[in-house]
């Protein structure tokens, strides 16, 4: 009977990286499936971080506006993508928009006022965990718009956006597609994890009620804002870290930086997890 192989207190002491731990594991044919992913993801997430380093340097030095807007269901992962872009990024010009609910006195203004003031300055790269496209899904679901609100923001969202987009100002809008079961999945690992049960609302427990809601209103904002200068790219994210991954490499793809010809790993993002809305219409959620 051949003996199981086993790590010596030896071959611990020796090790000093990822790269010598798999060596080692390889050499003594030890096979430990879930693990080597894991470190094949974080081995591949580095060398994508080190990419949106240089990245942010360029945009930096050439006084680019770029904002990069994260939508999609209740967990489907928007707070993780960015905590990966952002995690070793400047944070002197990159910041994160989250806004709250908007205030009495936000309410009486122009629907886009809140967000002009979010948007990037020269030299910047801002993160929207949601943005103002709550008033294409999600207010009109929960009912916290009227119908000539909804109404109006699709007849002007095209527009605003187009109005950036002459300026100067690139966006890139991430819808992350995830399915109704891996959703409820997830609600129940956040009720049952007590360091992430503040994520948990009421809300959410209505977006699997009202989930066929979600889908027709979605469906709506895509036919009417996906435009050749704004377009929507469809994320799948039931595999959390291989859309973190996709969503880095597709960002990195939209801009010639200085250096990108010395990246460590492939920065086209793969097609079947990242496509434009127009290339397929049928999605996860």
């Amino acid at each position: 009977m051949k003996q199981k192989m086993k790590l010596s207190s030896e071959d611990f002491h020796r090790i000093s990286s990822n790269v010598e731990l798999r060596s080692i594991l390889k050499n003594k044919s030890i096979t430990i499936g879930k693990v080597e992913e894991k470190l094949r993801y974080e081995n591949e997430l580095r060398n994508l971080q080190i990419e949106l380093v240089k990245l942010q340097q360029w945009i930096a030095k050439n006084n680019k506006r770029v904002a990069i807007i994260f939508e999609g269901r209740d967990a489907a992962g928007k707070g993780g993508n960015i905590r990966r872009f952002m995690e070793h990024l400047n944070p002197r010009s990159t910041r994160l928009v989250a806004l709250n609910k908007p205030t009495e006195v936000e309410k009486g203004q122009w629907y886009f006022q809140r967000y002009i003031r979010e948007l990037p300055n020269p030299g910047e790269i801002v993160f929207f965990d949601r943005s103002w496209y709550n008033r294409a899904v999600v207010e009109p679901v929960m009912g916290f718009c009227t119908e000539k609100q909804y109404k109006k923001f699709l007849v002007q969202v095209p527009e605003f956006e187009h109005m950036l987009y002459e300026d100067g100002v690139i966006i890139i809008k991430f819808w992350l597609s995830i399915s109704k079961e891996e959703q409820l999945k997830r609600f129940n690992a956040r009720n049952t994890n007590p360091l992430k049960r503040w994520k948990f609302s009421p809300v959410d427990k209505k977006g699997q009620e009202l989930w066929d809601t979600y889908t027709f209103y979605k469906n709506e904002m895509f036919s009417k804002t996906h435009t050749s200068y704004s377009p929507w790219l469809v994320v799948k994210t039931n595999d959390k870290k291989e859309a973190r991954v996709e969503c880095i490499r597709h960002v990195l793809s939209q801009f010639d930086y200085h250096g990108k010809e010395q990246a460590k790993t492939m920065l086209n993002p793969d097609p079947n997890i990242v496509m434009r809305y127009h290339r397929s219409i049928i999605h996860l959620d």
